[in-house]
């Protein structure tokens, strides 16, 4: 049985969403980040990035991790790639060009989105929104984002998915690297086909269970 490393409420929410999207029966072992932790290495820590038992499965001690029989994995989004490749079906490429596409916009999303989307969030998250330094940090982070935005607005222009005619994993992929930017409406409203593409995205069952997973995952520790 495949197990996932992590919480729900952390980059493992995209591997979760992805084994819901398969239909995949998995174990779930909750490992928390360790900052979010007072003392992590106390004995009386729950299960963290910087537990023994933890590295022994990822030494750069970064959740999601993923075992599935003897193979470990890393790297969310490439866990992704991996389980739609393995499983089959829609969301997984059809042909070699569409392997080939696949790869490069989860490629994209990591370089060209995720180090903005993930500048906000990490605002938001330390509560810092509201200063001027965390203002500042928002906007420069979604100034940053705007030529890519404009790339992938673009794109969706008379299409409802990223890759194909159907939803795929790099729809998947990329939607839960923009989630992180989904609290600048702005943004979003001067997209409006990624708006309505997301919009698609989240509404999907799979989607829903997962989120409703992580919310009951409390957000103090």
């Amino acid at each position: 049985m495949l197990t996932i490393y992590g919480v729900y409420r952390s980059r493992a929410s995209r591997v979760y969403w992805m084994a819901e999207e398969l239909g995949l029966e998995f174990r779930s072992v909750p490992v928390l980040q360790a900052r979010r932790l007072a003392d992590p290495l106390t004995e009386e820590a729950p299960l963290n990035t910087l537990s023994p038992e933890f590295l022994a499965v990822n030494p750069m001690g970064q959740i999601p991790s993923i075992r599935d029989g003897d193979l470990v994995m890393h790297e969310s989004l490439a866990i992704n790639l991996y389980l739609a490749r393995k499983n089959g079906g829609p969301l997984s490429g059809q042909t070699v060009e569409e392997d080939g596409l696949l790869m490069m916009w989860t490629v994209w999303a990591a370089s060209q989105v995720e180090p903005q989307t993930v500048k906000i969030v990490l605002t938001y998250d330390n509560g810092l929104e509201n200063s001027a330094e965390g203002k500042e940090t928002i906007a420069a982070a979604c100034r940053l984002l705007r030529r890519s935005l404009a790339a992938l607005e673009g794109h969706l222009t008379g299409r409802q998915w990223i890759v194909g005619d159907r939803f795929t994993v790099a729809d998947l992929n990329i939607a839960e690297v923009l989630r992180y930017a989904q609290t600048e409406a702005a943004l979003f409203d001067a997209h409006p086909n990624i708006q309505a593409w997301i919009e698609r995205c989240q509404s999907r069952p799979a989607y829903q269970a997962m989120q409703a997973i992580r919310g009951k995952e409390p957000i103090e520790v």
